[in-house]
């Protein structure tokens, strides 16, 4: 397993399994009765520190604020104070920490679907990366981390020790990004994820400022889009059997919605989907979204469905109309605002301040 800190040989591990980031995502997008994993036994923490609670606190008493319970995807936890060693498992949870100005809080973090926002790059770079995917057990307990945070229900797999109740058991606290056990996940789940974490950390009044900057670059898109018609979209992930593709339960539908889109496959009650190129033909999309990350190129995406005889008539691919984000631009993060502003003027061109 890699061990660096530096960006660029995190992201050469991510592109060498890149193909693993879609399987990662199949795993994480079940329902939360899924994600609530029976025990392993770890290595208890009590030799880190006598005294050591929920969120790192030692001593008598507790900072203003605290204790905070919070109930997570089904795991309920009571922060003593906020937490001082947490390590991120997946970019986006990686980034909500870092745009919440809480990278002297982090041990360490792993697991990059592509490139760190610019304006999160020296920040990242401060933070020791564990390894390129997951971190094993040893890896991640060697960070001695005092929460743990994961994007997808993969990052607690409990075939590698990593579960949330091992963990907790352990005395380290978890928290599951909220995409992963939310029906349907909108802007109103984002703003749950980071008035949770805000608070976790002590720092509320960072979350709530946040939001208030996201809200104010949503609205601005939907002013720009008013009386827009919807176009007919397709996500194209990864697959070649089948095609994996945005669902309607996830973040990324309502990126589609918000960006003047109409998701295909919106009626696929899942974040994430398996469908077959048949379901694509028949609901003829006039736009595909590629999500751009890992060992696939963009311009090897673009080749296959271009090269598919079986969908030549489909009018995105006749047309050559296609559209791209990157992957953490459309999982629930911070990248959300941005990536429905950018999706819309690719979509939209010609709507006036595109």
């Amino acid at each position: 397993m890699i061990r660096t800190r530096r960006v660029g040989a995190a992201r050469a591990a991510t592109r060498r399994v890149g193909a693993a980031c879609a399987a990662t995502r199949r795993a994480g997008a079940g329902r939360a009765a899924r994600v609530l994993l029976t025990a392993l036994l770890l290595i208890p923490l009590a030799a880190c520190g006598s005294g050591t609670r929920a969120g790192g606190a030692t001593g008598k008493g507790s900072p203003a604020g605290f204790p905070y319970t919070v109930t997570n995807c089904g795991v309920k936890t009571t922060f003593t104070a906020p937490p001082e060693r947490a390590v991120t498992m997946n970019q986006h949870v990686t980034e909500i920490l870092l745009a919440l100005g809480l990278q002297d809080r982090m041990a360490g973090t792993a697991y990059l679907d592509d490139e760190i926002l610019p304006r999160y790059r020296k920040a990242y770079n401060d933070v020791e990366v564990l390894a390129g995917k997951y971190p094993s057990k040893e890896v991640l307990l060697a960070a001695n981390p005092d929460f743990v945070y994961g994007g997808y229900a993969s990052a607690f797999d409990k075939t590698e020790g990593r579960d949330r109740t091992a963990l907790e058991e352990g005395g380290v606290p978890t928290r599951l990004n909220l995409e992963s056990c939310t029906e349907h996940a909108d802007i109103a789940t984002l703003h749950r994820e980071i008035r949770q974490v805000a608070r976790v950390f002590g720092v509320p009044e960072r979350g709530e400022a946040l939001i208030e900057a996201q809200d104010e670059q949503l609205a601005a898109t939907a002013k720009r889009l008013e009386g827009t018609e919807k176009t007919r979209a397709f996500v194209y992930d990864s697959g070649e059997g089948s095609a994996f593709t945005a669902g309607g339960a996830g973040i990324g539908n309502e990126i589609l919605r918000r960006a003047g889109a109409r998701n295909v496959f919106a009626d696929v009650d899942k974040p994430f989907a398996d469908v077959s190129w048949e379901k694509v033909v028949q609901r003829k999309p006039d736009v595909v979204v590629i999500y751009d990350y890992g060992g696939t190129t963009l311009a090897q995406k673009k080749k296959r469905l271009l090269r598919d005889p079986a969908l030549a008539d489909v009018p995105a691919i006749k047309h050559k109309r296609f559209a791209v984000l990157p992957l953490s631009s459309a999982v629930l993060g911070p990248r959300v605002p941005d990536a429905v502003d950018d999706l819309a003027r690719q979509l939209h061109p010609r709507r006036k301040g595109a």
